[in-house]
Parts: C-alpha cells; sequence; structure tokens
C-alpha cells in the first residue's frame, strides 16, 4: 500500500530514471540501469534533498526491485542449457557454481565487506546487474553494498568486452571456445553480444547461447547461494528453500515459461518492463548512496571483483583443455 507521504519520492524517483532511459535510448551503448544509478549517486551526493522525499525512494528501492525480478524472469529459458551441448553446459555449470563458492571463500579471507562480495561473486558467476538485482533485496538494507557491487561488476563487464576479443585473436583458439570463454565469463547478456559479434556472426550467436545457459542457471543460483551463506547450524534442508516470496515467483515463472509457448510480444513486453522496474530500483539506490561509503567499500571490492573475474577465465581455460579437447 502506497501512502501519501510516499508518493512525492516515488515521482522524483521515476522522473530520474525517465532521463536516464532516455539517454540510454540516444545512446545505445550505456546502459540504463548503470545510467540510473550513477545520476542518482551524484544528485543525492550533491544534492540536499528534502526529507519528504525519503519515504518514497526508500519504499522504491526495495519494492519496485522485487517486482522488477518477476519481470525479467521471463527473458530466463531451461532449453537453452540443451543447445549448447552437454561438454559446454558441463564446463559452465561447473564454473558458475565454483565461482559462487570461490566468492564466499574470498570475501571471508579478504575481509571483504560481505555482501558486496558475495553480490560482486553472484554477479560474475551469472549474469551482472540482474543476478545482483534477484540477489540483493534478500541481503541486507545497506544500498551502498548494492551500489559497489553493480559498479564494479559493470566496470569489468565492461573492460572484459573491449580487451578480451583483442587478447583472444592473439591465440589459435576455435570457435567453440572463443564463444565459451566469452559467453561463459562476460558479466551480462550485452557485455557478451558486444564482444562475440566483434569477433564474427558465429562466434556471436554462440557465445549468446552459451550467455543464455549460463542466466537459467540464476534459479538454482540463488538457492544454491542461499545454502552457502547462510549458517547451517541446527538446519535442515527445508529451511535452505525458505526464499523471499519474490524469488519464488521468479522460479515459478521461470519453469512456466521453459515449458509453455509464452507469445514473444508478452516476453518482450516483460523484458522491457523489467528493465524499466529495474532502472527506477537502482535510480533509488543510487539516491541513498553516499560517496564517502562508496569508496571506502569499492577499494576492496574492485580488487575483489578482479580476483573473481580472473579466477572465472582460468576455471574456462581448464574446461577447455581437459573437457572440450
Amino acid at each position: 500500500m502506497i501512502s501519501k507521504n510516499s508518493i512525492s519520492g516515488i515521482f522524483f524517483t521515476c522522473l530520474i530514471a525517465a532521463f536516464a532511459w532516455t539517454i540510454s535510448a540516444l545512446f545505445p551503448f550505456l546502459n540504463s540501469i548503470l545510467v540510473g544509478l550513477l545520476l542518482g549517486i551524484v544528485i543525492g551526493n550533491f544534492f540536499k534533498l528534502p526529507s519528504q522525499l525519503s519515504p518514497g525512494i526508500s519504499l522504491t528501492s526495495t519494492k519496485v526491485l522485487e517486482f522488477s525480478i518477476l519481470f525479467l524472469a521471463f527473458g530466463i529459458n531451461y532449453s537453452y542449457m540443451g543447445k549448447i551441448g552437454w561438454q559446454s553446459f558441463l564446463v559452465v555449470a561447473v564454473v558458475v557454481f565454483s565461482v559462487l563458492i570461490f566468492s564466499v571463500y574470498l570475501s571471508k579471507k579478504m575481509n571483504c565487506p560481505s555482501t558486496v562480495g558475495w553480490m560482486v561473486g553472484f554477479g560474475t558467476a551469472i549474469c551482472g546487474s540482474s543476478a545482483i538485482a534477484a540477489l540483493a533485496p534478500s541481503l541486507n538494507k545497506n544500498k551502498e553494498d548494492v551500489g559497489v557491487a553493480l559498479a564494479v561488476v559493470n566496470l569489468f563487464g565492461t573492460i572484459g568486452m573491449l580487451f578480451l576479443p583483442l587478447i583472444l585473436t592473439l591465440f589459435h583458439f576455435s570457435t567453440t571456445e572463443i564463444s565459451l570463454l566469452l559467453g561463459g565469463t562476460l558479466h551480462s547478456v550485452g557485455n557478451v553480444a558486444g564482444a562475440a559479434f566483434a569477433i564474427s556472426p558465429e562466434v556471436g550467436e554462440q557465445a549468446l547461447t552459451i550467455k543464455l545457459a549460463r542466466v537459467a542457471l540464476l534459479s538454482t543460483g540463488l538457492i544454491f547461494f542461499s545454502y552457502l551463506t547462510q549458517d547451517s547450524k541446527g538446519k535442515s534442508w527445508k529451511d535452505y528453500l525458505q526464499l523471499p516470496w519474490y524469488l519464488w515467483g521468479f522460479i515459478i515463472i521461470t519453469i512456466l515459461v521453459s515449458i509453455i509457448k509464452i507469445p514473444e510480444n508478452v516476453i518482450s513486453f516483460s523484458e522491457i518492463m523489467g528493465k524499466i522496474l529495474l532502472t527506477i530500483a537502482m535510480t533509488a539506490i543510487g539516491l541513498k548512496v553516499s560517496f564517502s561509503s562508496l569508496i571506502q567499500s569499492g577499494k576492496k571490492g574492485l580488487f575483489y571483483g578482479f580476483l573473481i573475474f580472473l579466477f572465472q577465465i582460468i576455471l574456462i581455460l581448464l574446461g577447455i583443455f581437459f573437457v572440450i579437447n
């Protein structure tokens, strides 16, 4: 239920998000989710916002984020798991779950703020911003952590998109191997598309299929990550399935999409709505982030994100050498 004192903050957040969406429409290489987050951070830190906006901004940063995940679920289809062949899927699955385990271990060893490390690892392992959005509401309410995680994942995703294709062309990898390296490591679908199609249409199509198979692991990844990060003392296996309502909704929708033929226009509408709502939610999160907290957490987050990304690339290379060849 939206209270009257929340309306002004919701409207203010939506106004900034609309501007972010417009910028990304004019410059397609810019991600509206990241633009919204950055605009929110800048406005929230350089302008003293009226206190009456706070309830609406807080509501938008939580509830809208939860509903965006339901719409994004329509873009996940388990059928992609079977399209890449059992060898490639085995490599992708082992790498995803190994990165999740390593993320939890490394965040403890580096004393990286736990939820920052967890979200960076989860976003790196599966699908960037969308994965972070799916995980974030079930963690603590520290908005700085979400901002740092998104910034780190998008930074390394962009760096990988620009430089991995150049590096890979120096070696004699096959089309399948290059596709596996790009589709199995880069953070978002956009990163994969940008890097893979820059090499060739064949690599582009194969790498995207591999990436979508990786995205399809999001549901199982959420349950597995819940198991990894919860205190196991005195708990049965049923306790690890006690996920928030929106995550169960997410899982149910992905199953339905995978077994029932959903009209393309419904899927397209849902994906657009999901991105719009996610842009609004991330804009609200940005408005709650302070520069000092961002810098403090970001130092460890950057190095941590680099180690996770490097670990992921090494695992894919090992998979190519021992499984694919």
